[in-house]
């Protein structure tokens, strides 16, 4: 007969900064859990399915407990935060732990804010999206007006319009070139004067383009997983019995077949 020995539940939840935490907070979610309305879908007691739930909460906890120490060192008040709830596509990318943390710990909105504040979407992704959404069949322009810079707006005794400088002839395209804009030259013929360019309007807001916004909350969230992982590693002493549930050197993470 083989006997099974129980797991000693660990005295303190881990280490921050080599400070010890105390398991109190995770005592009692567990049992709010083991009350609530979803009881019957938990576990069985004692359990490896159970322990693995237990070691969860407290990476949920731990992450919490980080962020709020970095929101404190930072400065950051996150007392007004209001409360957030995740699509599946951010919980996806965020891992499961650290969407359930974000979505229960203001202090964790507070610190994803402050690390993420200045990240963009990468440019050559918002160019795949944007080509993406055009078709395959999207025309690619290889007119004169598509080379480097803008065209330019002539005025001639015939009339005013567009044409890019290098469509024009050499001599002339240098002569408006070295003259002063609004100043009227004439080469060989040809009389025109450069129009001065009027103030370029305000660049569109990225943001107000859904796909290139989604594009930066999935950098977003990147950033941010990769600054947690690196202060976890940096800053959290677990204990055993309160690994990482997907830590391959602990007992109950195996795979059934």
């Amino acid at each position: 007969m083989t006997h099974r020995h129980a797991i000693a539940a660990p005295a303190v939840l881990g280490f921050l900064d080599g400070r010890p935490l105390p398991r109190t907070e995770l005592d009692r979610r567990l049992a709010a859990m083991r009350a609530g309305p979803r009881s019957s879908a938990l576990p069985l007691a004692g359990s490896s399915e159970d322990r693995q739930l237990t070691r969860w909460v407290a990476q949920v906890l731990l992450t919490e407990q980080l962020c709020e120490a970095e929101a404190a060192e930072r400065g950051l008040d996150p007392s007004a935060d209001p409360p957030a709830r995740l699509d599946q596509r951010a919980a996806v990318e965020l891992g499961s732990i650290t969407a359930a943390a974000f979505e229960g710990s203001a202090a964790v909105r507070a610190v994803y804010r402050a690390v993420t504040a200045g990240v963009t979407a990468a440019p050559e992704a918002v160019a795949t999206c944007r080509a993406r959404r055009a078709g395959p069949d999207a025309p690619v322009p290889d007119t004169p007006s598509a080379q480097a810079g803008p065209p330019w707006r002539l005025s001639t005794p015939d009339g005013d319009f567009d044409a890019h400088p290098d469509s024009l002839p050499r001599d002339l395209a240098a002569a408006l070139r070295a003259a002063p804009a609004g100043r009227q030259v004439t080469v060989r013929g040809w009389t025109a004067t450069l129009v001065p360019a009027a103030d370029p309007e305000p660049a569109a807001d990225p943001a107000a383009d859904p796909a290139v916004a989604r594009l930066t909350d999935t950098a977003r969230r990147a950033v941010f997983v990769h600054w947690l992982d690196t202060a976890r590693a940096r800053r959290l002493r677990l204990v055993p019995g309160l690994e990482h549930p997907g830590d391959p050197a602990q007992p109950d993470n195996h795979h059934r077949h």
